[in-house]
């Protein structure tokens, strides 16, 4: 990652409050490539649980 996670939430929290359930989407820098639709995501945290969103086709 670019920015460490600490990072990261001091600045969102900067301009906004997070609250219980918020996720920070930071994306992927340029020239690592896109996901294909149908591809899976999952985020899990321990003792919280797994987050999981499938990639769609990108809307034209």
């Amino acid at each position: 990652m670019i920015f460490k996670i600490p990072q990261i939430i001091e600045f969102v929290t900067n301009v906004m409050t997070l609250l219980p359930g918020d996720v920070i989407l930071t994306g992927t820098p340029a020239g690592i490539g896109a996901m294909p639709a149908g591809s899976t995501i999952s985020v899990a945290i321990d003792g919280l649980g797994t987050l999981t969103n499938k990639v769609s086709s990108r809307v034209q």
